[in-house]
């Protein structure tokens, strides 16, 4: 199957096997992990932060970031659009009692800065107060876009003057560096904390790194373990974040191009429309233009029998993420096989 449903799906390769079944381990819990402890220091130099803290996912990173910030009635403004609002299950509310204060993404990813201003509160007694602001980059449902330097330093200077703190999900941080030409380090200079993703577009099997400041990280290493997040003789998984980080950061361009080609591919089919503001790095959303009675599930099931797996993004539409695992002449027969889709589905 040529898997196209996210860079979630990547595997593990034969020098990262290697490298993970050569782990030096021990007991993280205690600090003993030799692998572990590589890991976090090796993830906090390349974001430019004190210290890092190893996790089993962004959700994770996500929740214990703002658990860290935030007490039960404060709020944290985060876009409509977010993975945190949308897609990490309310943890922040069910877990922390913390409120979400969502404000509209534009279409690049961004939140407007004035309503940003607007929506922070604190003074009045009867409203919660605003402790934290949360970004997204690259942006998902906005279409893999990269939320630009100039912005985010905007975003860190509104943050800083009003006293709150600043979290990236930067679970695709490293595609939004090379779709910029911008070091990370440089790139989210400005920010608090963040979290990133060993488990997409870098390969490994498992994890995510959450960096920050030394007090910071301490005292979501005791919420990590709170959570029950609190791991033994898990260097085994972490070096296969080691290797990722050694190996497969410069390799992402070769998604964005495939991605590139993916579209350029698929808009000239009649019936299929990119949509806006893609593909930006290693996400193609399409908008298909279904025949009366058809379903995008259809569609869905209908590239399976051809051995194309996609995700819905929405009544009328897909999303193909490229990634790792994906080959030149992948790319072509996924575009064959959407051109041979039967009439029956396209208007």
């Amino acid at each position: 199957m040529i898997d196209l449903r996210s860079d979630t799906v990547t595997l593990p390769t034969k020098e990262m096997r290697i490298a993970m079944a050569d782990a030096h381990v021990g007991d993280d819990v205690y600090r003993e992990d030799e692998t572990i402890n590589h890991l976090e220091k090796m993830s906090a130099e390349l974001m430019g932060k004190e210290e890092g803290l190893f996790l089993t996912s962004g959700t994770m990173g996500n929740l214990i970031a703002i658990l860290t910030t935030c007490q039960r009635g404060d709020e944290v403004i985060m876009g409509d659009c977010s993975h945190t609002f949308l897609h990490e299950v309310g943890g922040i509310s069910a877990l922390g009692g913390v409120m979400a204060h969502t404000l509209p993404n534009l279409p690049n990813g961004t939140i407007d800065i004035n309503r940003i201003q607007e929506a922070i509160r604190g003074a009045d007694i009867h409203e919660p107060s605003t402790r934290m602001v949360v970004l997204e980059n690259t942006h998902n449902r906005c279409g893999g876009v990269a939320i630009s330097k100039e912005y985010i330093d905007q975003i860190g200077v509104i943050s800083q003057n009003y006293g709150l703190s600043f979290h990236m999900d930067g679970a695709r941080i490293f595609n939004a560096a090379i779709k910029l030409n911008e070091p990370v380090k440089s790139l989210i200079q400005n920010v608090d904390s963040i979290t990133f993703c060993l488990s997409k577009g870098l390969g490994a099997p498992v994890g995510s790194v959450l960096c920050g400041t030394t007090d910071f990280i301490q005292k979501a290493r005791k919420i990590r373990k709170q959570l029950g997040g609190g791991m033994r003789q898990a260097g085994i998984i972490a070096a296969g974040g080691v290797y990722a980080l050694n190996h497969n950061i410069n390799r992402i361009i070769n998604d964005h191009r495939r991605a590139n080609v993916l579209a350029i591919g698929l808009q000239s089919i009649e019936g299929i429309d990119l949509a806006p503001n893609t593909p930006q790095t290693n996400m193609v959303f399409l908008n298909i233009r279904l025949s009366e009675n058809q379903t995008i599930d259809q569609i869905q099931d209908d590239l399976r029998t051809k051995g194309i797996l996609v995700g819905v993004a929405g009544k009328q539409s897909l999303r193909l993420v490229t990634h790792l695992g994906i080959s030149d002449e992948d790319i072509q027969k996924v575009i064959s096989g959407f051109m041979d889709l039967s009439k029956d589905y396209l208007n």
